[in-house]
């Protein structure tokens, strides 16, 4: 056969392969990934996988960049910006590996139009003009986008069979859980989540958390019955341990603690003496800084941010912006002198409105915070009661 004859049929051989790559159905799979030692990957992570034969890419909804402008400000208001992301997938599972985090793949059975429309619709979502977003913790994520994703692609399946599901889980206790082995965290959201966080979920909403979401997955059909996940493989093993599986329970801790606190301000304002009395006073004002300033934070959230989770937190019932006012009768304490006849009054209204919580939480309100009152309401009570008996004893 004639050499140049040979060189056009490898040609075309070359041609035809290239043509059949470029047209091939793409391939597409959810990846999850373990959660983090951070604080901002303690709910874990996933992405969208898609790979078309030539390359494979990974779709990441979870970059956020702290140099951007304003990203402090942008936080505190509840207006951060994340940004939809590609890169390969060798780059990707090499920054998970280094942190030990397992990665699994659940690739989806779609047919050749849905795979192809979703792969089209990622690609234009990555354009930089397309690609930031306005980020909410609980609603609009790195998984509820990936979330909205697949449902478009399955043309609503995935809302539809998810929707009206609910096991009663909130956007608390899934907080709660999965930031527990970090305790500041996790009582840092748990005292500024307001009563929106406490309504149990459906399967659909459950899905903010990507671990639920690679699980609905797992149980959803096509209209004729076929599973969507055709098959799953683990990309990387995990070295980290596996995310906690229940809610912890601090219900009797915190009562310890508000007994204890309560009864070391008791016995401190109740005797006499220098040092007792410089103690009591510095306590005092620790326990009064720490619940006013708090309240303020509480009510910054609610009136002045974005993050909606936190509004009407009834936790501002026990955490009382009116304590700082209270910090003005420290001097006299501090010098063993009986403190203002108003201060008395100020403190048995903070104590009044701390009651009230109970009656808030029982009957008003779904928010949990049981746990709030058990540990600050005792303090309340007690320094009320010590200080209007200080001012009894100077009227005697």
């Amino acid at each position: 056969m004639p050499e140049a004859f040979r060189g056009r049929i490898a040609l075309v051989v070359l041609l035809l392969c290239w043509a059949a790559t470029a047209t091939a159905t793409p391939r597409i799979a959810l990846l999850t990934i373990d959660p983090g030692e951070e604080y901002w990957a303690r709910f874990g992570h996933n992405a969208l996988l898609v790979d078309d034969g030539r390359q494979a890419l990974v779709y990441n909804y979870g970059y956020f960049d702290f140099e951007q402008p304003n990203f402090l400000g942008r936080f505190l208001r509840g207006e951060m910006l994340y940004r939809l992301a590609v890169m390969p997938l060798a780059a990707d599972l090499s920054q998970y590996a280094a942190e030990g985090r397992g990665v699994r793949a659940q690739w989806l059975d779609l047919d050749a139009a849905a795979a192809t429309r979703l792969a089209a619709a990622l690609a234009d979502n990555a354009r930089p003009e397309n690609a930031d977003y306005r980020y909410d913790y609980f609603l609009s994520n790195c998984s509820t986008r990936v979330r909205d994703r697949l449902d478009e692609a399955l043309g609503g399946e995935l809302r539809r069979q998810s929707d009206a599901r609910s096991r009663g889980l909130t956007w608390r206790s899934e907080a709660l859980r999965l930031s527990s082995p970090l305790p500041w965290m996790a009582l840092g959201m748990h005292f500024g989540l307001g009563p929106a966080a406490d309504r149990p979920l459906n399967r659909w909403n459950e899905a903010f958390v990507p671990q639920r979401l690679a699980d609905l997955m797992g149980e959803i059909r096509h209209p004729d019955g076929r599973p969507v996940i055709a098959t799953e493989a683990e990309l990387l093993a995990t070295r980290r341990p596996p995310a906690p599986q229940e809610t912890p329970r601090w219900r009797l801790g915190f009562l310890v603690c508000g007994v204890l606190l309560g009864g070391a301000l008791a016995a401190l304002l109740r005797r006499a003496g220098r040092s007792p009395r410089r103690a009591g006073a510095g306590l005092l004002a620790l326990f009064w800084t720490l619940c006013g300033a708090a309240g303020l934070g509480l009510l910054a959230l609610w009136l002045l941010s974005g993050h909606w989770a936190a509004w009407r937190n009834a936790n501002l019932l026990l955490a009382n912006p009116l304590c700082l006012a209270l910090l003005t009768a420290l001097p006299a304490l501090w010098q063993g002198r009986p403190p203002p006849r108003w201060s008395a009054h100020l403190a048995t209204f903070v104590a009044a409105i701390g009651v009230l919580a109970l009656f808030v939480n029982w009957v008003v309100t779904d928010q949990r915070m049981l746990d709030w009152i058990f540990l600050i309401l005792p303090s309340h009570l007690v320094v009320a009661h010590a200080l209007r008996q200080a001012g009894t004893t100077r009227q005697d």
